[in-house]
């Protein structure tokens, strides 16, 4: 009997040796990625011939040359690839995409659960473009808090997503959801839908944005091209309205992204502390110097004002009141951009997607480099400026050691040929291979 049971104890310690040898080994598995080119974004350096160490989601360390572990760690072949920290668009709009005439009657025929639901394959076809992150400026009914939570929970596939949920107006402004609406059903929106006037409804309208689960506040601070509104550049806010925006803001550790077409709008945000503008159509020498003064970041999207301008010249499928307004300003913002970062004014990546078609990301490359913008500076304004503009740089934005294991990579080399940002081979987020073709 004794024999026995130190036969069993045998068998037993035997058992529990392999499976704590197993659970080592799985825990410590690690992947190994041969990249032929790495651009780290950290700088506009490039290193050739290096291994990417992934350990979970955690980038571990960057070694020279090609080299591999164990045999049970898993070695990805990016040899003949660039790789580079994964790409961050800084305004998207993951819940609709502008189609033609009949997206101005969805407000009044789809429901939450509808535009919760078009955004999942919307959010797809965006990580599948190599945008592993983005900031999301302005939905209808805080969809995207609902989408970033999904994502977050691995329930369905798409980027890392920070939002703003329903942007910030005031009465008639260009987020005002009631524009255009007959008197019978216009209603009269408040901080709750998005719209105030005046300070105290300012201030209430952020502290909203933050119980809705919002990561930061965008507003318009200025008419703009899609709204069905006269003006699309006319300022909509006033100076102390902003600044208890921005205070409130700042109280509770969100950033301020500022749709601007217009100058006196630009220049008011930029005084008040606001963090981005976007589009900013009109700016010129004066608010360049102040948002170099201020620190603050221009997105530009110049793939939106390029689409606004095409679609004016098709008959019906803007409202009148659209047309001419996207006819005139859509063609400016890329000369606009030129004349920006030739001015050393920061600029972080930004398409407006949903405005032009979701996946199609990559184009805004092609056209920030046709502006005058070196490749290398333009990768580097989808990667370390987005996670700067962010405040995630402490974990995003370029591949180094500690960081989140977010990388793309292109066949080829996208320093001599920036279209090739519009073709992403690789696609890892999180640690975790979304595409590898």
């Amino acid at each position: 009997m004794l024999s026995q049971s130190k036969s069993l104890l045998k068998i037993s310690l035997v058992t529990l040796s392999i499976t704590a040898s197993l659970l080592t080994t799985s825990a410590y598995a690690a992947t190994y990625i041969h990249a032929g080119k790495l651009i780290t974004a950290d700088s506009d350096k490039v290193k050739n011939k290096v291994t990417v160490v992934v350990d979970g989601n955690i980038i571990k360390s960057i070694e020279s040359g090609f080299v591999s572990g164990t045999p049970n760690d898993t070695v990805i072949d990016l040899s003949e690839y660039t790789l580079m920290p994964g790409l961050m668009d800084m305004h998207t709009h993951l819940t609709f995409e502008q189609s033609g005439p009949g997206s101005y009657l969805q407000r009044f025929t789809l429901n939450e659960a509808d535009y919760a639901l078009q955004s999942v394959g919307f959010a797809k076809k965006t990580l599948m473009a190599g945008f592993t992150t983005v900031r999301n400026l302005g939905d209808s009914h805080n969809e995207t808090v609902a989408l970033r939570r999904a994502i977050d929970r691995g329930l369905i596939e798409g980027p890392r997503v920070f939002t703003a949920a329903k942007s910030i107006a005031t009465t008639g402004g260009h987020a005002d959801p009631t524009n255009g609406r007959a008197k019978l059903i216009e209603t009269d929106p408040g901080p709750k839908e998005g719209v105030i006037n005046g300070v105290a409804e300012a201030r209430k309208a952020v502290r909203q944005r933050y119980k809705d689960g919002a990561d930061l506040i965008k507003i318009t601070a200025t008419g703009g091209v899609l709204s069905v509104a006269k003006s699309g550049q006319n300022p909509q806010f006033m100076d102390d309205e902003l600044e208890a925006i921005v205070a409130t803001a700042k109280d509770y550790g969100m950033t301020v992204a500022v749709h601007a077409h217009g100058k006196e709008g630009m220049r008011r945000a930029i005084e008040a502390g606001v963090d981005s503008i976007e589009h900013g159509t009109y700016m010129d020498k004066d608010i360049f110097a102040l948002m170099k003064q201020k620190g603050t970041y221009y997105v530009p999207t110049i793939m939106a004002g390029a689409w606004v301008a095409e679609k004016a010249k098709i008959d019906g499928f803007f409202p009148d009141i659209v047309r001419p307004k996207a006819a005139k300003i859509g063609p400016l913002i890329q000369q606009t951009f030129a004349a920006a970062y030739n001015a050393g004014v920061k600029i972080a990546f930004g398409t407006d997607s949903g405005v032009s078609a979701h996946g199609d990301n990559g184009l805004e490359f092609v056209l920030m480099v046709q502006a005058g913008m070196k490749p290398i500076e333009a990768i580097r304004s989808a990667t370390y400026h987005g996670a700067a503009l962010l405040n995630q740089l402490d974990r995003l934005g370029t591949v180094e050691a500690g960081k989140l294991a977010d990388m793309v990579a292109v066949k080829g080399d996208p320093l001599t040929n920036i279209s090739e940002m519009q073709d992403i081979d690789f696609v890892m987020k999180d640690g975790k291979v979304y595409i590898q073709k």
